[in-house]
């Protein structure tokens, strides 16, 4: 009997078998958050944490609005959380891509020079080690205007994981792979299409996918600093003066929402662009 039961879902439809695999990737999940929530209402029930459970943030009458209306418009300031988000969202993607640009650049080049890579590897890692709250002040200081000090802070935030993982990358090209483009005689320009960025890409797609979520990070400690930028995290800072617990939870799962989407988003192109088995 055992043998058979063995046989009969071993030789079961290539739909049955794609539908069970969706159901554990969907309902394990489920299950895990689901869970999060018991945990959280349990803890806030009991006043053991100081802060709304999910029932009292969905029963929040102004925590409702914000989930069904998350397109309105009152002001620059007054806005939805989804027109928020997409606000920061384009200042994401202005400094997360000067800093992909920039990033890869220097990260091949450092990885090919060897005397650039020790003179500005010092520089390099100084600067990286600065947090970014700490850039915002210096941002305003030398741009004087928030919108390009915001972008500023994402790039400085991001660039470091790209440079350093495409200069990684350049530096592990197999020998082999450097003696056979001496052998044929390679050209520069097909080494560096057919060898150097084919070899280097899992290495910048790693640097690209940390860097997005530390572009998202640096957008909202930098919105919730500088003040009168409308964007998400003017939007906590601004429900925090005037207490508002309940929608700055609501801005807190956007922002997770919205953070593991970016991360699945730059996986996903890696996926199709430098798959791991290829």
């Amino acid at each position: 009997m055992a043998v058979a039961s063995v046989r009969r879902n071993g030789n079961a439809h290539p739909l049955t078998k794609f539908l069970r695999q969706q159901g554990a990737d969907f309902y394990l999940p489920m299950i895990g958050v689901i869970g999060f929530l018991v945990v959280w209402q349990i803890l806030s029930s009991t006043k053991i944490l100081s802060l709304p459970g999910p029932i009292q943030v969905f029963a929040d009458e102004r925590s409702r609005y914000l989930i069904f209306h998350p397109f309105y418009y009152n002001s620059p300031l007054d806005q939805g959380l989804a027109r928020q988000t997409l606000i920061s969202l384009t200042r994401v993607a202005q400094g997360y891509g000067l800093a992909a640009i920039v990033g890869i650049t220097l990260g091949i080049l450092v990885g090919t020079s060897k005397a650039l890579n020790k003179s500005l590897d010092p520089i390099f890692q100084f600067l990286r080690m600065v947090a970014p709250l700490a850039w915002v002040p210096i941002s305003l200081a030398a741009l004087r205007q928030n919108e390009p000090a915001a972008i500023f802070v994402i790039f400085i935030t991001s660039i470091w994981p790209i440079l350093i993982n495409t200069a990684v990358g350049v530096r592990e090209i197999p020998q082999d792979y450097k003696n056979v483009s001496r052998v044929l005689r390679l050209s520069k320009k097909t080494f560096f299409l057919k060898i150097l960025l084919p070899s280097a890409l899992p290495y910048i797609f790693t640097g690209l996918r940390i860097a997005i979520g530390l572009a998202w990070l640096a957008i909202i400690a930098a919105e919730i600093v500088m003040s009168g930028v409308a964007g998400i995290g003017f939007f906590i800072w601004d429900a925090y003066q005037q207490n508002y617990v309940t929608e700055i939870i609501v801005a807190v799962v956007y922002i997770g929402a919205i953070g593991l989407i970016l991360d699945r988003l730059v996986g996903f192109l890696q996926s199709k662009i430098a798959p791991a088995n290829r």
